[in-house]
C-alpha cells in the first residue's frame, strides 16, 4: 500500500483499483476515514479515486457510449453528507459468464479423472472445484460419471515417493529385455491416454528415463534423498526405458496421417512412398506400429529397430501357423 501522503504511482492506483470495487462491495457501506486507513492513503485522494469509479462502466456501443446502468454508481448523498461510502450499482459484476451445462460437464470429466492421482484427490481441491462448477453453470451438469481405475499401490507409491522427495525402488520389465531392479529419483507423474508414466533419474541408467507403471512390480519408498529430480525429463513416450533414438521408414504416402503424433521429420517422398524419421524414446517401439499397417511400413533403419520388428512378426507368423496346424488336426 501507498504511504500516507506520498503522490501515488500510476501503477501503485492501478492496483489500488482493482482492489477498491471488491473492497466496497464486501463491506457495503464503509466511512472515508477507514477506508483511507486501510488503503493507506490520505482521505482526499482516495475520495478522489470514489469519484472516478462513476465514469467507468462496461464498454457502450462501438466503445463510445454507456448506458445509466452500465456504469459504477454510489450514493453521493451518504458520501458528501456523513463520509460514507456505499456502491449502488456494480456494472453486472456479479452478472459473471456462466458455463454451458455441456461445458460444465466437460470439466467436470476431467477433475473427475485428475481425482485418480493421490495426492490431488487427498487435498480435498477437486471436491471443491467439482462444488463450484456445479453451481455456476447455467444449468444443471446432466449426470456424467467418469470411473477411472482404482489406484494401485504402485501408483500409490510413486506418488508418495515424489511427494517426500525420495528414491523409488522397483523392479521393471522393459520389453524385450528381462527384469531389472531399478532405483530412480521421481522427477514427474504423467498421464497420456489413461496410461501412467513415472519420469525420473535412473541410477542404474545414470540417466533421465521414462517407465510405464504398466511394468513396474515391487514397488517400494527409500530413504535416498531425491538429487536429480530438476533435470531434464524425457519429451516423448516410447515403450518405456530403452536406448533413445531415430527410427527411419518408409510407409505409402496415404498411410503418412496414421503414424501418429510421435515427432517425424520428411527425409524422402516420390513414386508415392514417403520416407520418414521418427523420434521415439525406444527404437523397439516401432515393432507395434509397423503392426498397425499390414506390412505396408518398412522400418529401415536402425538395425536394432529392423531385427526388433522382423523377429516380432516372425513370431506372430509362426503363431497363426502353429493354429492353423492345430485347427486341421482337429479337422
Amino acid at each position: 500500500m501507498s504511504t500516507q501522503g506520498a503522490p501515488l504511482l500510476a501503477a501503485e492506483q492501478v492496483r489500488l483499483y482493482l482492489t477498491l470495487v471488491p473492497y466496497l462491495l464486501e463491506r457495503g457501506q464503509v466511512t472515508l476515514d477507514e477506508a483511507a486507513a486501510d488503503f493507506g492513503v490520505t482521505r482526499e485522494a482516495l475520495r478522489g479515486m470514489v469519484e472516478k469509479l462513476t465514469v467507468i462502466g462496461l464498454p457502450g456501443d462501438s466503445g463510445y457510449w454507456q448506458l445509466p446502468q452500465e456504469m459504477f454508481d454510489i450514493d453521493w448523498e451518504l458520501l458528501d453528507e456523513h463520509d460514507i461510502i456505499e456502491i449502488t450499482n456494480d456494472v453486472a459484476l456479479r452478472r459473471v459468464p456462466r458455463l454451458t451445462a455441456r461445458e460444465a460437464a466437460a470439466l467436470l470429466a476431467g477433475l473427475q479423472m485428475v481425482a485418480s492421482v493421490p495426492a490431488v484427490a487427498e487435498s480435498g481441491l477437486v471436491t471443491g472445484l467439482m462444488a463450484k462448477l456445479s453451481r455456476g453453470s447455467a444449468g444443471a451438469p446432466p449426470d456424467l460419471v467418469v470411473a477411472p481405475a482404482a489406484v494401485t499401490e504402485v501408483q500409490r507409491v510413486v506418488s508418495q515417493a515424489l511427494h517426500d522427495g525420495v528414491a523409488v525402488s522397483f523392479r521393471y520389465q522393459a520389453p524385450d529385455a528381462q527384469p531389472t531392479t531399478r532405483t530412480v529419483d521421481p522427477a514427474q507423474i504423467r498421464i497420456d491416454n489413461g496410461q501412467w508414466y513415472l519420469q525420473g533419474w535412473c541410477h542404474l541408467r545414470t540417466a533421465m528415463r521414462t517407465f510405464h507403471l504398466d511394468r513396474v512390480s515391487d514397488a517400494r519408498l527409500t530413504d535416498i534423498p531425491i538429487t536429480h529430480g530438476d533435470a531434464a525429463v524425457p519429451a516423448e513416450f516410447g515403450d518405456g526405458d530403452g536406448p533413445e533414438g531415430e527410427v527411419t521408414v518408409r510407409i505409402p504416402e496415404r498411410l503418412v496421417p496414421l503414424i501418429g503424433s510421435f515427432p517425424q521429420e520428411e527425409v524422402d517422398r516420390g513414386a508415392g512412398l514417403v520416407t520418414l524419421r521418427i523420434r521415439m524414446a525406444d527404437p523397439r517401439g516401432i515393432k507395434r506400429v509397423a503392426a498397425r499397417f499390414g506390412g505396408a511400413l518398412e522400418v529401415l533403419d536402425p538395425p536394432l529397430a529392423r531385427t526388433t520388428t522382423r523377429d516380432w512378426a516372425a513370431a506372430g507368423l509362426d503363431l497363426y501357423k502353429t493354429s492353423e496346424r492345430q485347427h486341421a488336426q482337429v479337422d
